[in-house]
């Protein structure tokens, strides 16, 4: 597989058996299986012309002949991540520090990276891209109309958002053209975010962002000569205001680009093989789905950088689909006309791994009997072999690999819900420790004698619909008393709550031990949450959100609720962003179960949030308007009968604070009363601003003491 750069904290070496990695402002080599260390580049050979101190590294990657290494500094973030910066090359052999970009602004560049022949670097800065030729010191702007709203490298708000698309150039293996994606958002609405508290008159911050029902940026993908700065746009049909290209690789040579292209609904995905000189397209394949297509980063975050998985020299590749009810994998030849189902049986893959191809295998994610659990498996890469589990049987939990490009050792890292998080090296087929005595399993049998209190359980509704869920009991549980239940939700296709991996059953924003103060704290995985019980799972929920979703929450709450030692009177339930949406439904749709609710940075209204997630689950307003009323929690407003507190930062860029105003007016609407927090200028996260944390959770540990008492009756 082919990575984007800086993909997790050990960089692989050609040498296949060894990495590089930062430590205390050096880069140092380690070698497998001694771990032998060497060092590569001393922090004192980053100290630039004119100045005392290092560079302090962010991350860092090396040319293909690992002979120049691109430090990567100064980083300032853009929406999520610091994907902007400055960038210096270290040359190995002539012991040079150079910047790129020197004539940009400070902290201006984003995605520098090598060229394959090592002799050039390409970037994006100010929405525009150039060239660094490091060997006679000279830039090219490649790119001359690049703007806020005409990007050039780089994406709006919304692709990076929902499809993690960030680094929009791609350099063709002969170093001589560079593909990009441009993304044209002048006619897309701007949300206007007001800046109240940094200056005394207010700043108006504007964001292009496409609510559900507004179409979105048009793309054009193109291909940059870089000796000539000649562009070539691919020639794609369809209307690029009716769909979207949210991956781009050149396609295993420097004449050829394969991109996938999704219509708005997201529910087809077609596949295009693009000629660099010509523009010409043709598709090669095809696919289908009733409710939506997920992209391979949605559910596999090592591909957020990029990457296309090849296979016989070109020949083929590696592609997902859920088209036999399970996400599987397929070989797929390039011209699409033959496919081969690699990965066989009812479960579904949950991460790529690594592709083995001298070995002929294939490793991945799984867990095809507990969905709360992860586990390696492997089979053989030709489709022709049995699911094997290669993760120890006597290590319950969840675990992760990082691979050597060799498939010889892999950083094998793991959690449970009474483990801290720990790492080992193990070689490979044989899973078997470097250091002979396996510091996983002494990190479960440590943990294991301090287990919490948390115990899962599988709830069934009336309907016949079984979920996963987590308990956490109050310390000396008596159970003949009657205990106050707080219930965790999210509920929608972005995330699980119900995992064996550490950290499952904290409450971050409670002050003090909710298990100590005599709360019984639940947590339940709805139909649709992104869990590994295949397709018809996950999709049921499409065009349902707020209906579905909320039903599964209430009725599991009923069936919990029988339990002996719970205390009907005081339920609480609580969640952040789609948690939020839920809690507002759940508490609306459902007072007769939850008396008191904290819904944090929620979505009142589905039409006011970004098209891209919104319609992949919902469709389109103007075909189903009401399925998008039937969901929003600002329908049901005027059935509160609880105890609401409702929390907002104004200066969310991603669930707008107008959700806030428009349900507080529809709460006043109806006489409703109800307690709200807005967080000053704070983003989705509201971590900004001196203590602001501590002012969160004092907020939420007193209003649930309020009105939800702990303790057992």
């Amino acid at each position: 597989m082919v990575r984007g750069q800086n993909s997790g904290t050990l960089y692989w070496l050609k040498a296949g058996n060894a990495f590089a990695q930062q430590e205390a402002g050096n880069i140092v080599k380690f070698t497998l299986p001694s771990r032998e260390k060497q060092l590569l580049l001393a922090k004192e050979k980053l100290i630039p012309t004119g100045q005392s101190q290092p560079l302090r590294i962010r991350s860092f990657s090396l040319s293909k002949d690992e002979q120049k290494i691109l430090i990567y500094t100064n980083t300032q973030k853009v929406w999520r991540l610091d994907t902007r910066g400055d960038y210096w090359v270290y040359n190995l052999a002539s012991q040079t520090l150079q910047q790129v970009g020197p004539k940009q602004p400070s902290a201006s560049l984003m995605f520098a990276q090598f060229s394959p022949d090592g002799n050039q670097v390409a970037y994006v800065s100010q929405h525009n891209i150039f060239v660094d030729d490091l060997t006679n010191q000279t830039t090219k702007q490649l790119t001359t109309d690049g703007t806020r709203k005409l990007i050039n490298g780089t994406f709006d708000w919304v692709y990076e958002e929902e499809f993690f698309c960030r680094n929009g150039i791609r350099w063709s293996p002969d170093s001589k053209k560079i593909a990009f994606w441009q993304i044209d958002a002048t006619q897309v609405k701007d949300y206007l975010m007001i800046n109240h508290t940094d200056s005394i008159y207010p700043v108006v911050q504007p964001v292009e962002y496409p609510v559900a029902g507004e179409a979105p940026s048009p793309y054009k993908i193109g291909v940059i000569e870089v000796t000539t700065s000649k562009i070539n746009w691919l020639q794609i049909p369809g209307d690029p205001r009716q769909h979207y290209v949210p991956r781009l690789e050149w396609a295993a040579n420097s004449d050829e680009i394969i991109l996938q292209q999704l219509n708005r609904k997201q529910n087809e995905s077609r596949l295009y093989i693009g000629q660099a000189s010509s523009g010409r397209v043709n598709q090669i394949y095809q696919e289908k789905d009733a409710a939506w297509i997920d992209i391979l980063p949605s559910w596999d975050q090592k591909y957020a950088n990029g990457g296309w998985d090849w296979l016989n020299s070109g020949r083929e590749f590696l592609w997902a689909s859920e088209k036999d009810g399970w996400r599987h994998l397929y070989r797929v030849s390039r011209n699409g006309k033959k496919e081969t189902l690699v990965t066989r049986g009812n479960y579904d893959v949950m991460e790529i791994i690594k592709i083995d191809e001298p070995g002929n295998l294939l490793y991945f994610i799984a867990s095809p009997e507990n969905a709360t659990q992860a586990y390696l498996y492997r089979t053989r890469l030709d489709g022709k072999g049995k699911l094997e589990r290669v993760s120890p049987a006597s290590q319950p939990g969840t675990h992760d690999y990082e691979f050597s490009p060799n498939a010889q050792f892999a950083q094998h890292k793991f959690s449970n819900y009474y483990t801290r998080p720990i790492s080992e090296w193990v070689s490979l087929p044989d899973h078997n420790p470097l250091d002979k005595t396996s510091a996983v399993a002494q990190a479960i049998t440590e943990g294991s004698k301090a287990k919490p209190n948390l115990e899962f359980f599988k709830v069934k509704t009336n309907e016949g619909v079984e979920m996963d869920a987590w308990m956490v009991k109050p310390e000396n549980f008596d159970q003949s008393k009657k205990y106050p239940v707080v219930v965790y939700v999210y509920t929608e296709p972005w995330g699980q709550t119900v995992k064996d991996s550490y950290g499952t059953g904290n409450n971050h924003l409670y002050q003090g031990n909710m298990a100590q103060d005599g709360y019984l704290y639940v947590s339940v995985d709805n139909r649709g949450t992104p869990v590994p019980k295949g397709r018809a799972w996950r999709k049921s929920v499409y065009r349902k959100i707020g209906v579905v979703n909320i039903k599964d929450q209430a009725f599991a709450a009923r069936e919990i609720l029988k339990l002996p030692y719970t205390d009907s009177s005081r339920v609480a339930v609580w969640g952040w962003s789609g948690g939020g949406s839920a809690t507002l439904n759940l508490l609306f749709q459902y007072p007769q179960i939850y008396k008191t609710g904290i819904s944090i940075a929620a979505v009142g209204n589905q039409l006011t949030y970004d098209n891209i997630y919104q319609e992949r689950y919902m469709g389109l307003p103007q075909e189903n308007l009401e399925d998008f009323v039937k969901g929003s929690p600002i329908t049901h407003a005027k059935n509160l009968r609880g105890n609401l507190l409702y929390i907002h930062g104004t200066g969310d860029d991603n669930v707008h604070y107008n959700n806030a105003e428009l349900l507080v007016n529809e709460l006043i609407k109806y006489n409703k009363q109800f307690q709200v927090m807005p967080y000053p200028n704070r983003t989705h996260s509201i971590s900004e601003g001196e203590g602001t944390a501590k002012h969160l959770a004092t907020l939420f540990t007193n209003y649930l003491k309020q009105h939800c008492p702990p303790g057992g009756r």
